[in-house]
């Protein structure tokens, strides 16, 4: 992995993405949780009781915003709608940073709710920085970017998807969000060996790391949020961490969300494994 000079701020530590069946025990008792991550849509209506929680929470716990229809990879005008429904959560919940997914999510104002593959060729790229260019001006930040779980490829690409990253996080002077469980579901469907990913990324450019489940069907494998972390991909980050640095990393668990303690005892085996990649060798 390139070890160009870290843009990325110091890590918070670790985190859980925030779901409305947690809110008891968040708004109960401090929790052994550095930071929450909140998907940005389902705060962007003003008022109700999703804001009203994450307001007392908040209070507690720094916040991150992940969002998942800013449909960075389209080539029709951004939607400034949103943008500014966007741009009005951060000023109210004043988040550590905001992120979203390579991908593209509709077209003609219809939001598909999936995140839409892109081929990796020069014209996508093009689009996708100068999205992001005015995204990060509109924004008055850097934003995160997140590499896609991934099932199809496309004739036109002519490179492989940690070199489009790469040169996307440069040229636009953005930051990425590492998703470890992607990287093992693309690698799978795809072939390609996760640390040829991981070294061909810029580390300095790493804010974020995700951690999640997904469903083994054989011969594919689907993101699916759904399971706890995997052997497979445990090991995948354990050499993230040892090649990138301190990275602040997080669960992500979207469907069939077991009770807080289980989610923690997956947060702490992230700590337990971070440490003993950072420590020196013979340490």
């Amino acid at each position: 992995m390139p070890q160009d000079q870290r843009i990325a701020i110091p890590s918070p530590g670790f985190g859980l993405g925030l779901r409305p069946v947690h809110y008891p025990d968040f708004l109960a008792r401090r929790q052994p949780v550095e930071w929450m991550e909140i998907i940005s849509e389902n705060y962007m209506v003003p008022g109700g009781r999703p804001m009203a929680t994450l307001d007392r929470i908040r209070a507690d716990y720094p916040i991150v915003m992940h969002g998942v229809s800013l449909s960075i990879g389209s080539d029709e005008p951004l939607d400034h709608i949103y943008l500014s429904a966007l741009k009005a959560l951060a000023e109210r919940v004043e988040p550590l940073w905001i992120s979203d997914h390579l991908c593209w999510t509709g077209i003609d104002a219809h939001n598909s709710h999936d995140l839409l593959p892109l081929p990796y060729d020069a014209p996508t790229l093009q689009c996708v920085v100068d999205n992001i260019g005015r995204v990060q001006d509109y924004l008055g930040r850097r934003i995160l970017i997140e590499n896609p779980s991934s099932y199809v490829s496309f004739r036109a690409s002519d490179r492989s998807e940690w070199d489009f990253l790469a040169e996307m996080a440069e040229r636009a002077d953005c930051l990425l969000l590492l998703d470890v469980n992607n990287i093992y579901v693309s690698a799978r469907n795809h072939g390609f060996d996760p640390l040829d990913y991981l070294s061909g990324l810029p580390a300095g450019r790493i804010q974020q790391i995700h951690l999640a489940g997904h469903s083994d069907m054989g011969d594919y494998v689907i993101d699916t949020h759904d399971a706890a972390v995997c052997d497979a991909v445990w090991d995948i980050y354990a050499r993230a961490i040892a090649m990138v640095g301190p990275v602040a990393t997080m669960i992500e668990r979207d469907d069939d969300i077991p009770p807080l303690p289980t989610l923690l005892s997956e947060l702490q085996r992230a700590r337990e494994l971070a440490q003993a990649a950072l420590e020196p060798v013979g340490g």
